[in-house]
């Protein structure tokens, strides 16, 4: 599984913007997709009718398992509309360049507004926001649906010796490790009663499924979108105090100009949404059940929610 999530958002975000020679070299793709430079994108004016008439799209991608399997969705649907779809990998920050220069024609995983602030801030003013499509971008602590008497936080306090004194976490590097060492367990007066033990994503995805497999209560530090929501019966803590932040909005963002050159695309885009469940069996099936082979994943997602992928483009 290609996982990191959260932790790639928080740690990436913070970055100082790369070399602008990855823009114009382009990085690896996604599941066989086409391998795209960086040249300014020569796309014709108009998409009447809904069909691409062989137009190409350049998509920009980073590494995280929500913008993978969205911008392959989105790549094979177009494809269907006659569109010629390039995926270019790149990190936050060339990406963004790329975006503001035209290089790049769209992005499906702008957080706003915090971990991409310092790029909005910079380059929001050549860019075109189409929309939100996924509006509950969260960092939590989390339980199994058995573990009946906490519900928030708080109601973790006295309880220490029914978890073994533990919050399962992360990779210690991560924001979200960082902010429940810093503010959660602090924040909640749980010091001295829980130890955060660091590891690494897949590690916590595991003991996680190991505690529900036996039906033992744990708590784990973990985030939205993933997966493990759609495929495993758990649910969040509430955190009345705030310590693990709001929620962010995932945008849809296009280089300056994107709206006029297609304005049918830009209002499938705008009318984009995905909730939790759809986004988790995507991502579930995408990257889990089709590790190494992301792409055919997607399509075979597509063909089980016909019904929701057909929509994508009305």
């Amino acid at each position: 599984m290609r996982s990191g999530g959260l932790l790639r958002r928080l740690t990436m975000a913070s970055a100082a913007l790369l070399t602008m020679a990855l823009v114009a070299a382009g990085c690896g793709t996604i599941g066989g997709t086409d391998n795209a430079g960086g040249s300014k994108t020569t796309s014709q004016s108009g998409d009447s009718g809904g069909s691409g008439n062989g137009k190409t799209i350049k998509i920009g991608w980073i590494p995280w398992d929500e913008d993978i399997v969205v911008s392959n969705l989105w790549k094979q649907e177009l494809e269907k509309k006659g569109y010629k779809v390039q995926l270019v990998q790149l990190d936050p920050g060339p990406l963004f360049t790329g975006l503001a220069k035209g290089d790049i024609d769209l992005f499906f995983d702008t957080w706003l507004p915090v971990t991409h602030k310092s790029y909005w801030d910079r380059y929001g003013k050549q860019l075109e926001d189409m929309g939100i499509w996924y509006d509950n971008a969260t960092l939590a602590l989390t339980v199994p649906n058995y573990v009946t008497d906490v519900k928030t936080i708080s109601d973790l306090k006295g309880k220490a010796s029914e978890f073994g004194g533990r919050i399962t976490g992360i990779e210690a590097g991560a924001g979200l490790t960082q902010a429940t060492e810093q503010k959660t367990i602090p924040g909640y007066q749980l010091t001295g009663e829980y130890e955060l033990a660091k590891s690494s994503t897949p590690a916590m995805l595991a003991e996680l499924q190991k505690a529900i497999k036996a039906k033992k209560p744990i708590v784990v530090t973990l985030w939205r979108p993933h997966w493990a929501y759609a495929k495993l019966p758990i649910h969040d803590l509430q955190d009345p105090k705030g310590t693990l932040g709001k929620a962010e909005k995932l945008h849809v963002v296009g280089r300056q100009g994107f709206g006029k050159d297609f304005p049918e695309l830009k209002t499938w885009l705008s009318n984009f949404t995905m909730d939790d469940k759809h986004l988790g069996t995507l991502e579930d099936v995408a990257l889990n059940q089709n590790k190494g082979k992301e792409a055919e994943g997607v399509a075979e997602w597509s063909k089980q929610n016909a019904d929701f992928v057909s929509q994508l483009t009305k």
